[in-house]
């Protein structure tokens, strides 16, 4: 019986944080859109460039690698 119910506690954890994780990508292009957009040097477009990526990863439903990318653009930018 305890097997049973852990496996269903984990099955709602992952149902219910995935499509939470999935909210977080357009939270951090926006964030890097705010700082990069003022800015002219190379670490922005450089960050510019990992929010567009960002961005069309999470379109097509990859969240994981959507919000890797927009991690990476924020450390471009010195914002971690």
């Amino acid at each position: 019986m305890s097997r049973a119910i852990l496996a269903i506690t984990a099955l709602a954890t992952l149902m219910v944080t995935g499509p939470a994780l999935a909210f977080q990508c357009p939270k951090l292009v926006a964030k890097i859109h705010d700082e990069a957009d003022s800015r002219f040097d190379d670490a922005s477009y450089d960050a510019r460039a990992k929010a567009d990526e960002a961005e069309a990863l999470h379109k097509a439903g990859k969240h994981a690698e959507a919000e890797k990318a927009a991690k990476e653009g924020l450390a471009r930018l010195g914002l971690n």
